[in-house]
């Protein structure tokens, strides 16, 4: 599996990948539980691709039930050194419109329930996440969309909320206080995870409505978020293959070292107990011991 190295984690109305070749379904068990599907892996553009759809392929998950850990760790155990995530939001910026794409620079964490990090149990991890996406990899994924000929917009601050209700007017116009582009229910802590796990990691984002701010334009509504879902697909399918036909020379950059100066504990393998290391190994074992 070792020849895998690019993830792409499907979001609303993106269930499958078009055009892989040599297809298998991998399942994987991990030690934070069950992902939320199999990894449909296979080749595209002459590269390895692992795809997972982030709610299940009958869309069964909710935001706040998604197993991200899950889906993160079994990522890196299959090789993955770079995720190409795929998410629906809403548009806070009268600029940004419905079917118009962002690929976003910064996270706002306005989630509540979920939990943040793989570090726990006698490791301590300081990740910064001052920049939350890796940089190089989200203007590939620019290119990749603006190949397409599709409207997409560079960089964006993307708010992401606990969900899986929609905001609430008062909370939307304060969003759009805060200057943010683009709200969510998603990102977080997917973005964080991977991070952690040294995976290089960027987002697709597309809008589907004008959340609930807009004065003349309705509130957003699930018919109308699967109208413009569906009618972007064909979209994020071109764009995933030009970004993964892009990454064919495995470039490095700082996410997939960012360990390295993140870990406060001891970094000897007796200071870890069992079962924290059964969980962790994966991540850590390089810098351990």
């Amino acid at each position: 599996m070792s020849d895998i190295k690019i993830g792409v984690i499907g979001g609303s109305g993106l269930y499958k990948i078009d055009g892989l070749a040599d297809v298998e379904e991998i399942t994987l068990s991990t030690p934070f539980g069950d992902p939320s599907d199999n990894y449909i892996v296979g080749t595209l553009e002459g590269q390895r691709v692992a795809f997972l759809p982030r709610h299940g392929r009958t869309h069964s998950i909710s935001p706040t039930e998604l197993n991200s850990h899950a889906n993160i760790w079994g990522m890196k155990k299959l090789g993955v050194k770079y995720i190409i995530a795929v998410n629906a939001c809403g548009s806070l910026r009268e600029e940004i419109a419905p079917r118009h794409i962002v690929v976003p620079d910064q996270l706002v964490d306005r989630t509540r329930s979920r939990d943040l990090s793989f570090y726990e149990g006698g490791v301590v991890v300081h990740m910064g996440v001052a920049d939350p996406y890796e940089p190089a990899l989200s203007e590939l994924v620019y290119e990749g969309v603006k190949e397409t000929g599709a409207p997409v917009h560079s960089g964006g601050d993307f708010v992401i909320i606990e969900g899986p209700r929609f905001s609430t007017k008062a909370e939307s116009k304060i969003f759009r206080s805060w200057g943010c582009s683009i709200i969510g229910m998603t990102s977080i802590p997917e973005a964080f995870l991977a991070r952690e796990a040294e995976i290089a990691y960027a987002t697709m984002a597309h809008v589907t409505d004008y959340d609930v701010w807009h004065e003349t334009e309705e509130p957003v509504t699930v018919d109308a978020v699967i109208a413009n879902l569906n009618a972007n697909v064909d979209i994020a399918k071109q764009a995933i293959r030009n970004v993964v036909a892009k990454l064919a020379d495995e470039p490095q950059w700082p996410s997939h070292n960012a360990l390295a100066e993140a870990i406060i504990s001891r970094r000897e393998r007796q200071y870890v107990p069992d079962a924290t290391w059964d969980k962790l190994e994966l991540l850590i074992g390089r810098y351990y011991a």
